[in-house]
């Protein structure tokens, strides 16, 4: 019956105004392309961490290895992004490669991220260094992990000290990955359980309002926020647990956008077992995405961190969709939004190549494909996805009179029934 609701509903709002179509749809000079990474994921050659362990454990699917060694290819996949005109390289500075031990720096660690964060500068693009993406060192996983209250005085320090050496080169800031897909992934690891949530929450949020202000004290004018995983239609239960208690120590809304959902889609819920490529991606989501945002949070800024869509192994989609069809896809539907008013301001791809998507090398997200299982040369081969990024890019955007390859979602159910009722079709 609450199916047949909506779809009664949808019928009814065929006569509610669609989307204002403007003569021209435009991100404007000022947007910022980008691409988006992590270390753990990418680095390969990881010191002992929380992940680490999960990662050459049984437990995982495939053994992480050395990854994509992004380690020692981060100068060569630099240059890669910055033939495609990209403004926006994200990175992540891993606690567990800069303090192996406790209280120990390591110099091998900080001169790979001085050259790193140098090498992004160098290149002529703007560094977005995210503070925590999920990986913290072994030792705090034998200490309780974020069990342990002293966990926020250490985490920290750490990002103190992450602050101080690298705010001279004015990165945007992301202090912690998706807090709701975090906390999922600490479960998944063994380190929570359901019951810890409240306490996680709590603790995200003693870290992220201190480290906020430091940066500014550091940095002033930065740009800080702490990217979303958005959950169609769940959103605003998940951020009554954590973003709206930080909403007054941000200067921008992060999104990461990647899944729809609808009435007639249902393959939705296999992100939540991590098969991603059989989950439905509709591009016209991203406009309800930033919609909701854009009404919870006039005054910010809304950037998408992370989007893109996955496949299996490199293998064609379940439902035909093409990687550059919908990279073209979602920036038509990005101009739209702001040509309706709201304020998106960057987008980074998500990711550059290919990478260990926690506990599996099937997942594949990237511009270029990379198989590390079977290629020890690690080579990265380009998707037609790189030639219509960088097209993208030139441009500021797709051509005037480009048509989305899909039509929009029936009934759309990303931002709840609003969503539906006012469809985009």
């Amino acid at each position: 019956m609450r199916v047949l609701a909506l779809v009664v509903l949808a019928l009814l709002a065929s006569s509610s105004p669609a989307v204002a179509q403007a003569d021209e749809p435009t991100l404007g000079p000022d947007f910022l392309w980008g691409v988006a990474s992590s270390g753990f994921q990418a680095e390969g050659h990881s010191p002992d961490s929380n992940w680490r362990r999960y990662a050459e454990s049984d437990q995982a699917e495939d053994r992480i290895g050395n990854s994509v060694d992004f380690l020692h290819r981060y100068k060569s996949d630099i240059a890669l992004a910055k033939k495609m005109g990209v403004e926006v390289y994200r990175v992540g500075v891993e606690w567990a490669r800069v303090e192996p031990q406790p209280g120990v720096r390591s110099a091998e660690g900080l001169a790979f991220y001085d050259d790193l964060i140098t090498t992004i500068v160098k290149a002529g693009m703007r560094p977005m260094i995210t503070i925590d993406h999920w990986v913290y060192p072994g030792w705090q996983a034998d200490r309780g992990g974020w069990k342990r209250a002293g966990m926020v005085q250490d985490w920290l320090a750490n990002a103190r000290f992450v602050v101080d050496r690298y705010a001279k080169h004015d990165p945007m800031w992301i202090t912690i990955n998706e807090p709701t897909a975090y906390f999922l992934r600490e479960q998944k690891i063994g380190a929570l359980t359901p019951l810890d949530l409240l306490t996680f929450a709590s603790r995200l949020k003693a870290v992220h309002r201190p480290i906020y202000d430091y940066i500014h004290s550091r940095q002033p004018g930065a740009m800080v926020s702490s990217n979303v995983a958005f959950i169609p239609g769940a959103e605003p239960v998940l951020d009554a647990i954590f973003l709206d208690g930080i909403k007054d120590k941000l200067d921008f809304v992060g999104i990461d956008y990647y899944y729809s959902a609808s009435p007639t889609q249902a393959n939705t819920l296999y992100s939540a077992i991590d098969q991603f490529w059989k989950a439905d991606s509709s591009a016209d989501g991203i406009y309800y995405a930033l919609q909701y945002y854009q009404e919870r949070f006039p005054k910010l800024p809304m950037f998408i961190i992370e989007n893109s869509i996955p496949t299996e192994n490199h293998e064609p989609r379940f439902d035909g969709y093409l990687r550059e069809d919908h990279l073209r896809d979602i920036v038509y539907w990005l101009e739209q939004a702001k040509a309706d008013g709201m304020n998106v301001v960057g987008y980074n791809y998500w990711s550059l190549t290919d990478n260990y998507e926690w506990g599996s090398y099937t997942p594949r997200f990237g511009l270029y494909t990379v198989d590390v299982k079977t290629d020890p040369t690690l080579t990265r081969i380009p998707t037609p996805a790189v030639e219509a990024y960088r097209d993208i890019i030139a441009r500021g955007g797709v051509p005037d009179d480009y048509a989305p390859t899909r039509p929009p979602t029936f009934c759309s159910l990303v931002n709840g029934v609003r969503s539906c009722v006012g469809s985009l079709g």
